[in-house]
């Protein structure tokens, strides 16, 4: 234990006693969030981010002992552990060099090298290697003998001299620490070239990018990998990972075999026959297996990019600023089937639903507003939440004439992604929620409420169906799973749970309860009415006192009895508030959110055995501004009107959109078209950025401009700097001269601004990171884009 917490600690750049410390919560059962927020004291304030990765390594590194151990027992009882050995295998620091060093001993078929070894040919092999001046012929006709079994394995010399060949190249093959040189080797130096499999590049059409090209496969984009690996995957491209040619007639990794085993062309009579076992062994034995785990390892690389993008861009979405309890309509746009309309309370609580056919075929345009403006008059509803599918801007224009022909009833009209509405309507904890309305509606209910707040609606819905994953199919499903889930878990945690209006999907992801707790609060919430405080939780079937210490923070009662139940501060810091009531000499209320009186507390003089100072810091600040909530304030995009299809867009356009998603090569950004655009990373800033993240974020509300419009492909290259010129500016600026260096901001072009970043350009090609948004820049979007 002590050396996984050592090696963690190197890894996150913390003190060992903080690992230490955060791996006894852990193992005792308390989960990330409950850690991080109330455990500061003990783990020297590791916060959420760090948690995961300690969790995620000390996982890994327990595997890893295991295995050794396993490794060392199994060498032992063969009698083969030498001490050498044994030193090895525990200094070994991953599981592939593991796996590495017990090669030689793994049980396995039986080989070729092992027959020639039974037959005795193992001293000429080593004969020859050690001597080179020896004729093989010569020697291996020595090995030859009459018995039948002999004869059917090795046909006269030839044959023998095959199995010393064998027996050797087993030997090399073996070598952990040559395998270790090898990897390292192509790992740094070897590319990947992809081809497109003859005949079928019209199929292949979407991988047109890769039917001919070559990357170094350390500097290759995790996007660009994926995309390869799933041409391949679909059989339409063809991959190979070698080293870079030299124009040599070796392989540079046959000279590494050879200079490993003191193998060198001198003339000597066995020269010849020894690189002749160097190329097999490279050819027979490794360069295959290297193939195989290079793409491994660069996929495994690539996988946790994505996922890890992911991540990212659903915490953003799901700390998405709420628009907070207002009344709220949600409307389901379609043109034939008609606009499925649902209204819902300020608590999310179903009302009325009904379904309107503004468009066509139908063109019921003036009975349709009649009818939304009775429902809206009819449930004080404030805000109107657009789904932003099929006939969204359509949808849009009928909501704008309501509230221009009723600005009595005050209404607000906000565009809502649908992403995953579809797949709630037909879900289990929909059907159980409404089962008595039609998936149709149910999937209006569910935009309603998204825009009500984001988080609290979002949770029912698998985070693949959202739309903000990057090659989500193509990563492993089961670490998806688990660092998503993780992602849940942070942010409602981070955010707080009402436990008397939150639904068993949210409450499933407090610390420390599970399905069947959360479901089990909601049934006693429902025979028993309202919790008027936090410790009736411990009332619930199973909801033990260790789920009530990890959960108890993270669950608001805003009308408790006890003020601080609405509150971050945990119940077992009470006593730490009740010390500050008596030397302010106020009640709760008094103290809650009382900035004169709060300013009168030392934090220092309420430190004790139990809280020190990050947990008393916490609490001052938490009673400044009690169940604050950490989402921005809500802020809606405005389409332009009259933009509605791409066929309305023109170069040149300033337009406002919400980020829909960030990759590792830009964002896509919806800009009301059906169709969104994508801000590619070189056109997101001024200067260099690694990372579009740094720049923004899933759900964030930009300004853009048009650069250009593929109307036939449907593609759309946007740009975050407001003043790039177009292509035809950008030359007419260049005939004239203009971009000369003391040129205002106004007329300055790309050439002045830093270099192209990797974005997914073949290896063959480089570029100005900042080029104008051309036809083979949009066409770079658009190619990046195909393996969402």
């Amino acid at each position: 234990m002590i050396a996984i917490a050592e090696r963690i600690a190197n890894e996150l750049n913390v003190n060992t006693q903080q690992v230490t410390a955060a791996v006894a919560l852990l193992d005792e059962g308390a989960t990330v969030p409950f850690i991080s927020r109330y455990r500061k004291e003990v783990t020297g304030g590791l916060d959420d981010g760090q948690m995961r990765l300690l969790l995620e390594r000390l996982g890994y590194l327990r595997e890893l002992e295991s295995r050794r151990d396993a490794i060392i027992k199994l060498i032992d009882e063969q009698d083969k552990l030498t001490p050498a050995l044994k030193k090895d295998i525990l200094e070994a620091d991953s599981k592939t060099r593991l796996e590495d060093l017990y090669l030689p001993f793994k049980q396995k078929r039986r080989t070729k090298g092992q027959i020639a070894i039974e037959a005795g040919i193992e001293p000429l092999a080593e004969a020859l290697l050690q001597d080179p001046s020896l004729d093989p012929e010569v020697e291996a006709a020595k090995y030859i003998n009459d018995s039948a079994d002999f004869k059917q394995a090795f046909e006269a010399t030839k044959g023998v001299l095959d199995g010393a060949k064998y027996i050797l190249m087993e030997r090399f093959a073996e070598d952990a620490d040559l395998l270790a040189d090898i990897r390292q080797y192509m790992g740094d130096q070897g590319e990947l070239k992809s081809t497109v499999v003859p005949g079928k590049e019209q199929e292949a059409a979407k991988f047109s990018d890769y039917f001919d090209n070559t990357d170094q496969l350390k500097k290759m984009p995790s996007h660009r990998v994926l995309a390869m690996l799933r041409g391949r995957n679909e059989g339409f491209l063809q991959l190979k990972v070698d080293a870079p040619d030299d124009g040599s007639d070796t392989h540079p990794c046959e000279f590494k075999i050879a200079k490993r085993n003191g193998i060198q062309s001198q003339g000597r009579k066995a020269d010849d026959w020894l690189n002749e076992v160097v190329r097999w062994t490279w050819k027979i034995k490794l360069q295959l297996k290297m193939e195989t785990e290079l793409l491994a390892e660069i996929r495994q690389a690539a996988e946790v990019e994505a996922i890890h993008v992911f991540g990212q861009n659903l915490k953003d979405l799901l700390l998405a600023a709420p628009a907070g309890q207002k009344a709220t309509m949600g409307l389901d746009p379609g043109l034939r089937t008609g606009v499925k309309v649902a209204v819902i309370d300020s608590t999310g609580k179903y009302l009325d639903s009904m379904a309107i056919f503004p468009h066509q075929p139908r063109n019921q345009w003036d009975e349709s507003i009649a009818l939304l403006a009775k429902m809206a008059a009819k449930h004080n509803v404030n805000l109107l939440a657009i789904g932003n599918g099929t006939a969204s801007r359509e949808t849009d224009r009928l909501c704008a004439e309501l509230i221009k022909k009723h600005p009595d009833l005050g209404l607000q009209k906000i565009m809502v992604s649908e992403a995953g509405a579809s797949v709630y309507s037909a879900s289990e904890i929909a059907a159980a929620e409404f089962p008595e309305l039609d998936v149709t509606i149910r999937g209006a209910i569910s935009i309603a409420r998204r825009l009500q707040d984001p988080l609290a609606e979002l949770v029912k819905i698998d985070p693949k169906s959202i739309g903000v994953g990057q090659y989500q199919h193509d990563v492993n499903q089961t670490q998806l799973a688990k660092n998503l889930d993780s992602v849940v878990e942070d942010c409602v945690n981070s955010v707080g749970v009402e436990a008397n209006t939150a639904s068993a999907a949210v409450l499933s992801h407090v610390a420390g309860l599970n399905k069947t707790i959360a479901h089990n609060i909601v049934a006693y919430r429902d025979e028993n009415g309202a919790f008027t405080n936090r410790k009736q939780l411990k009332k619930v079937p199973r909801l033990g006192e260790k789920a009530f210490e990890q959960a108890a923070g993270f669950i608001r009662i805003r009308n408790s009895d006890n003020p601080l139940d609405a509150s971050a501060v945990h119940p077992e810091s009470y006593s730490v508030v009740q010390r500050m009531l008596a030397d302010t000499q106020c009640d709760i209320k008094q103290l809650l959110g009382n900035k004169q009186n709060l300013s009168k507390l030392q934090a220092e003089k309420y430190i004790d055995e139990k809280f020190g100072l990050p947990t008393v810091t916490d609490i001052i600040s938490e009673l400044d501004k009690p169940g604050r909530d950490p989402r921005p304030e809500f802020k809606a995009a405005v389409f332009k009107e009259g933009v509605e299809k791409v066929s309305d867009l023109k170069p040149g356009m300033i337009l406002e959109g919400t980020v829909s998603n960030v990759t590792h090569f830009g964002a896509f950004v919806d800009i009301g078209v059906h169709q969104d655009g994508l801000v590619h990373i070189s056109a997101m800033s001024d200067k260099f950025i690694k990372d579009p993240h740094e720049v923004v974020k899933a759900g964030e509300i930009v300004k853009v401009k048009v650069m250009e419009v593929d109307l036939e492909r449907k593609r759309i290259a946007l740009s975050l700097r407001l003043d790039d010129p177009l292509e035809s500016e950008a030359m007419t600026s260049k005939k004239s001269g203009q971009n000369k260096p003391n040129q205002n901001k106004s007329s300055r072009t790309h050439s002045n601004k830093p270099k192209r970043q990797g974005s997914g350009q073949s290896s063959q090609g480089s570029g100005s990171n900042n080029a104008p948004v051309n036809n083979a820049f949009a066409e770079a979007f658009a190619n990046a884009k195909k393996g969402k």
